[in-house]
């Protein structure tokens, strides 16, 4: 099934784990309501899909609000506890809206890009990525394409991140899917640099077969670019693992696992991974569910990704997934995700230091488990966490946002 959902999992502790594993009842902490600041969100109405990024000390959000069949892509900055008004940068009734496909964010000086995904023909999974070009309010150029394989197929789950003079992109692909021999029909890694001025070069595939809908994400360190994104093994095996790629010396390295899970699985979680970068320092954040345990592990990287240490279990024990994950100013790295507790599902964070050592995990809000509720937004300035997420009501939704200092 090719949108396959874990609705249940079975727990099954190993005592082969490499990895340590938690125990349910270890001390917790929530987020007190006296730490815990409540930010109004610019958006309005049907709103949902946020992506926060911090960029010299201020913090831009990117979302998609709803108007019966019309798609809105918002954008918005705080800073000294205001917002901007918020800007409509495009709009439109024949994009393909998705929880876990939501539209990348990127900041380069005074200049913002977006994207969004536009359906390319009649099949459900048909549809091509148009970025859009911002600065000083004023859109400098709007849904052009990225994918230029003029092929109705799948493209999507971008990343992106400020590089030199323009930005780092890097997306699913799927110009192969749609060949007639089966063993030929695989979902491709591809990545180019966008402009200032909008240009797109260097447009080159990095891994020829990876998982068809889980999320990429992208980092610069030292060396360059590097991309972590769920591979899928070339054999029968279906090896599901989170792999990075990197940029160096002027070509795209072999991607190599950041760790083995093993994980085997006919299909796609669509739970990919997440990264940051601190220099030469990584951090990588995922989800897996190999020997039939959901857990999120986090392992760092001291020489631009091309090692790892030994993963660090974060969970309590049974988790969803949907992590994110940000470098703190001494080196250590906070990490979100999504998990039961009680008979509601959290939103967790933790901060996890290099050494292998960590905080007790703490309790920001409760969610919804509905895929509509999306990948919870983590993003830091100075001490100042801010989280922002997408709240559930019947058929509405509403961003919220709040910050605490650590």
């Amino acid at each position: 099934m090719r949108y396959f959902i874990l609705l249940c999992i079975c727990v099954v502790f190993s005592c082969k784990q490499k990895e340590e594993t938690p125990k349910v009842e270890a001390v917790q902490e929530m987020v007190s309501e006296s730490l815990l600041t409540t930010i109004e969100s610019p958006s309005k109405g049907k709103a949902h899909l946020p992506r926060l990024v911090a960029q010299n000390g201020v913090l831009h959000m990117s979302w998609v609000e709803e108007e019966d069949s019309l798609a809105i892509l918002k954008y918005a900055s705080y800073a000294n506890e205001k917002w901007s008004s918020p800007k409509t940068i495009t709009s439109g009734t024949n994009w393909f809206v998705n929880w876990a496909d939501f539209p990348a964010l990127a900041i380069n000086g005074e200049t913002v890009l977006t994207n969004i995904l536009q359906k390319s023909a009649h099949g459900t999974y048909d549809y091509d990525i148009k970025l859009n070009l911002l600065s000083n309010d004023e859109v400098l150029k709007s849904n052009f394409l990225l994918n230029t394989d003029g092929i109705s197929a799948e493209h999507g789950f971008v990343s992106m991140k400020p590089y030199d003079d323009g930005f780092y992109v890097t997306w699913l692909d799927g110009r192969h899917t749609k060949n007639e021999k089966k063993e030929d029909n695989r979902m491709t890694l591809r990545a180019a640099i966008v402009g200032l001025d909008g240009t797109i070069r260097e447009d080159t595939e990095i891994d020829a077969s990876v998982c068809d809908c889980c999320n990429t994400a992208i980092g610069i360190t030292y060396n360059g670019p590097v991309v972590v994104y769920r591979d899928r093994s070339e054999d029968a095996e279906e090896i599901r693992d989170t792999y990075i790629v990197r940029w160096e010396d002027g070509t795209w390295e072999t991607p190599t696992a950041v760790y083995q899970d093993q994980w085997k699985l006919n299909g796609c979680p669509v739970n990919g991974p997440a990264i940051d970068t601190q220099a030469q320092d990584v951090v990588v954040a995922w989800f897996t569910a190999s020997k039939e345990d959901p857990r999120v592990l986090v392992t760092f990287s001291k020489d631009n990704g091309v090692s790892f240490g030994d993963p660090i279990r974060v969970d309590m024990g049974m988790a969803i997934g949907r992590v994110d994950t940000t470098f703190l100013d001494d080196g250590s790295a906070l990490v979100s995700w999504l998990e039961p507790k009680d008979d509601a599902i959290a939103l967790q964070a933790i901060r996890v230091y290099q050494d292998g050592h960590k905080d007790a995990p703490i309790t920001i809000t409760t969610t919804s488990a509905e895929r509509a509720s999306g990948f919870p937004q983590l993003e830091v300035i100075g001490k100042t966490v801010y989280i922002a997420w997408t709240d559930l009501q019947g058929e509405q939704s509403t961003i919220e946002l709040a910050s605490f200092e650590i």
